[in-house]
C-alpha cells in the first residue's frame, strides 16, 4: 500500500504569486490529512480535488502566522458547506486551543449571520482540539493509518511538534520549521520519507537584514534535512517552504544541496507536486 503526499503550499512568510503558504496534504487509507493552513490553503485543496468536508484532520506543527493563516478559512468552510453536523479535528502543539478561540472570536459576528440566516445551521462550528507536546503521547489510529507526533526544535517558538503517518507498511514524518533534533531523528526511525521546511541558509547569510539573519537559527537547510533524512535510512526527503522563493519549474541547485547529503531521491516542486509513497521506498545502505 501506499501514501500520497501532496505539497499544497511551497511558499514562506512573503508572499509570492506562484506559491501558497505552507500546507501538506497526506492521504492513505481513504484519510486525508491536512498539515499546517497556510494562505491559499482551501484553493490548493480543490486543485487537488480534496473538498475540506473529507479532511479527517487538520495537524498544526506550531503556531507560527504562517502556519495558521488560513485556519479560519477552514473552519468556516468545514462548517457551511456539511450538511450533517460534522466536528473538524484539529491536532496541534499546547496554545493551539487558545489561538482556536481567538479565531472564533473573531469569526463572531460572521457566525451570528449565518445562523441568524441559514435555518438549517443551528449551531457554531463544531471543532474537536487536541493538544500534544510530542512527548508520551498514545498513537491516533483513523482508517487504518496511525498517526503519531514528536517535538522538535524551532525556539523560541515552543513546543513545535512533527507529525508521522504510518499506513501498512508505509510510513511519512511530516516536519514543519526546526533545526535537526533528537525528537525529529527518532520519528523518522523505520519510516521511507521525510517532508521538511527549508530555507537557504548560504544565501541569507549574505543579506544584511536582521529580520531575515533571524531566522538561520530556528530553520533547517538543504543539506541539515538531507542528514536528518539519512542519519534516518529514509528512501525519499521531500523539500517545502522554500525561502528565498524557488522559480517555479527551478530548484535544481536546492536538489543538489541536499543530495550532497542524502543517498535516497529528493523531491521538490511547485505547488501541487505530488509524491508516493510506498514500503520499500527506503534506502537499503
Amino acid at each position: 500500500m501506499t501514501i500520497d503526499i501532496t505539497l499544497l503550499g511551497t511558499g514562506s512568510p512573503m508572499a509570492d504569486p506562484n506559491r501558497a503558504g505552507p500546507a501538506t496534504l497526506v492521504q492513505a487509507g481513504g484519510e486525508h490529512y491536512l498539515v499546517d493552513c497556510g494562505r491559499g490553503v482551501l484553493m490548493r485543496l480543490a486543485a487537488a480535488g480534496v473538498p475540506v468536508g473529507q479532511l479527517t484532520a487538520v495537524c498544526i506543527t506550531h503556531l507560527h502566522s504562517d502556519h495558521i493563516t488560513d485556519l479560519n478559512d477552514v473552519i468556516t468552510s468545514m462548517w457551511i458547506t456539511t450538511f450533517e453536523p460534522t466536528p473538524l479535528r484539529i491536532i496541534g502543539p499546547p496554545g493551539t486551543k487558545e489561538v482556536v478561540g481567538h479565531i472564533l472570536a473573531s469569526l463572531g459576528p460572521d457566525i451570528g449571520y449565518r445562523l441568524a440566516h441559514h435555518a438549517d445551521l443551528v449551531q457554531p462550528p463544531l471543532l474537536e482540539i487536541t493538544e500534544t507536546d510530542g512527548v508520551g503521547q498514545p498513537d491516533v489510529t483513523v482508517g487504518g493509518v496511525r498517526m503519531t507526533t514528536a517535538p522538535t526544535d524551532h525556539r523560541p517558538v515552543e513546543p513545535s511538534i512533527a507529525f508521522r503517518f504510518d499506513h501498512d507498511g508505509a510510513g511519512v514524518v511530516v516536519a514543519g520549521d526546526t533545526v535537526p533534533c533528537e525528537g525529529l531523528d527518532e520519528l523518522c526511525r523505520g519510516a521511507q520519507a521525510l517532508v521538511h521546511t527549508v530555507i537557504r541558509k548560504d544565501i541569507i547569510t549574505n543579506i544584511a537584514v536582521p529580520r531575515l539573519q533571524d531566522t538561520l537559527d530556528y530553520h533547517s537547510s538543504p543539506e541539515e534535512a538531507a542528514q536528518t533524512a539519512e542519519r534516518a535510512g529514509m528512501g525519499t526527503l521531500v523539500l517545502t517552504h522554500y525561502l528565498p522563493a524557488i522559480p517555479p519549474g527551478g530548484g535544481d541547485d536546492w536538489r543538489q544541496l541536499a543530495a550532497d547529503h542524502f543517498t535516497g531521491r529528493v523531491e521538490l516542486g511547485d505547488d501541487l507536486h505530488r509524491i508516493t509513497i510506498s514500503s520499500e521506498t527506503q534506502d537499503d545502505s
